[in-house]
């Protein structure tokens, strides 16, 4: 084949610096954004981004050219470089190291698509940790 053809769609999710609530409605559209420029500065579409005061969750193409890693790095350190640079908080704004990434069929992107978007429904009924550790034994990691 003369030319490489890969779509694949992550899940990504990713919290704030010990879970701390740092991202308040009042500076939550300024965080996803921040994050958005640098998914399409690494050439990976997103379809969407949105969470709670304490973690993130992002639905995205994979660039063909770059990790999973490469990827998640730049824009979690990205992200946080812009909300500092811009103070948009009194405490300097910083994600945690770890994240967490699942590859989304096609015939589930809706599904996914929903989830990310009803985020704070969502989380009215479960915590993130609860939400964290489920996903964790459903894809057969250990809590």
């Amino acid at each position: 084949m003369p030319h490489s053809f890969v779509k694949i769609w992550i899940h990504a999710i990713w919290a704030t610096k010990e879970r701390e609530p740092l991202i308040k409605p009042a500076i939550e559209k300024n965080i996803h954004e921040y994050m958005r420029k640098e998914f399409v500065d690494m050439d990976c579409p997103v379809r969407i981004i949105n969470g709670m005061p304490d973690h993130v969750h992002s639905l995205f193409l994979l660039s063909r050219q770059k990790s999973i890693a490469e990827v998640i790095k730049q824009v979690k350190g990205g992200s946080s470089h812009a909300a500092n640079e811009q103070d948009l908080i009194a405490e300097k704004f910083a994600w945690q190291t770890g994240y967490a990434a699942y590859s989304v069929c096609e015939s589930q992107l809706e599904k996914v698509f929903q989830y990310i978007k009803n985020q704070k429904t969502h989380h009215a009924k479960k915590s993130f940790k609860d939400e964290y550790d489920e996903y964790l034994k459903l894809y057969g990691f250990e809590a």
